[in-house]
C-alpha cells in the first residue's frame, strides 16, 4: 500500500524560509515523478514543483520560480521542497504526490497523494 507523509508545514512572517519533507513507502519510488502540490480553500489544487526519476530535472510553476527548490533522496524514498523568500501567497495546504511517468505539474495526472500540511504565511 502506498503512503505519503508530509511535515514540515507550519507558520512563518513573509520574508521567511520553511522545508517541506515527504516520506514514500509501499514500494521503490525511483523510477517515479514526485511532486509537490497547493491549494487554497475555494480554489483548484495547483502543480508547484516537480522532479523527474529518470535525470533529476526540477520544474516549477513560474509563481515560485527562483524561491522554491525541490530535492529528492531516493535512497530514503522523500521529496523535499525548500521554500525561501515567503510571500503571504504562498499560504495553501501543500501536498506531495507521485506518478509513473514524466514530469508534469498537473494534478489530475498523479495517483498517489499525502494527506496535506499547512503553510501559513503572516504579513
Amino acid at each position: 500500500q502506498v503512503q505519503l507523509v508530509e511535515s514540515g508545514g507550519g507558520l512563518v512572517q513573509a520574508g521567511g524560509s520553511l522545508r517541506l519533507s515527504c516520506t514514500a513507502s509501499g514500494r521503490t519510488f525511483s523510477s517515479y515523478t514526485m511532486g509537490w502540490f497547493r491549494q487554497v480553500p475555494g480554489k483548484e489544487r495547483e502543480g508547484v514543483s516537480c522532479i523527474s526519476s529518470s535525470d533529476g530535472r526540477t520544474y516549477y510553476a513560474d509563481s515560485v520560480k527562483g524561491r522554491f527548490t525541490i530535492s529528492r533522496d531516493n535512497a530514503k524514498n522523500t521529496v523535499s521542497l525548500q521554500m525561501n523568500s515567503l510571500k503571504p501567497e504562498d499560504t495553501a495546504v501543500y501536498y506531495c504526490a507521485v506518478r509513473q511517468g514524466s514530469w508534469s505539474l498537473v494534478p489530475r495526472f498523479y495517483r498517489y497523494w499525502g494527506q496535506g500540511t499547512q503553510v501559513t504565511v503572516s504579513s
